[in-house]
């Protein structure tokens, strides 16, 4: 089961590589490289994060607000970019092992769909995230953003 420890590998200084899609609904869309930097702060004694992702490529930043909630034994992941300034609508999921999934649903370009986050891979050293989005109910899922996490040399 989840813990409030599930994010510990996060805490710290990232160097992050981007796999981003230019239309995030299309299968067909040609896919962008970028790097980026990432710091995760760790609060409530490691129940709760907070990270700041810079991305230049993109001429914005994010933060991603992590709450562990004990009675539900999952996560919440909430997700900003400096563009709008809002809250995006939650993702929730737990860890299996080294693995976290996440769900919630949200719109894009005006269609509602599912959103997965998966992270995958974690270690001191390294990790991997993962977006795919589902325009029919999660029966089917395109991914259309990666990133890998790795400590600054």
């Amino acid at each position: 089961m989840s813990s409030p420890h599930d994010f510990d590998f996060l805490h710290g200084e990232w160097e992050v590589a981007h796999r981003r899609r230019t239309d995030f609904l299309d299968p067909d869309s040609a896919w962008v490289e970028f790097p980026s930097t990432s710091r995760c702060l760790p609060l409530f004694d490691g129940a709760a994060n907070i990270d700041e992702i810079d991305m230049p490529y993109l001429g914005a930043k994010g933060l991603t607000l992590r709450l562990f909630d004990p009675e539900r034994e999952e996560w919440s992941l909430n997700w900003s970019s400096s563009r709008s300034g809002k809250l995006f609508p939650p993702v929730t999921g737990r860890f299996d092992g080294d693995r976290g999934e996440f769900h919630g649903d949200d719109v894009h370009d005006g269609k509602d769909v599912r959103v997965r986050f998966v992270w995958s891979g974690v270690s001191p050293a390294a990790a991997r995230w993962e977006q795919a989005f589902s325009v029919d109910g999660g029966v089917s899922w395109l991914t259309n953003w990666t990133m890998e996490f790795s400590r600054p040399s």
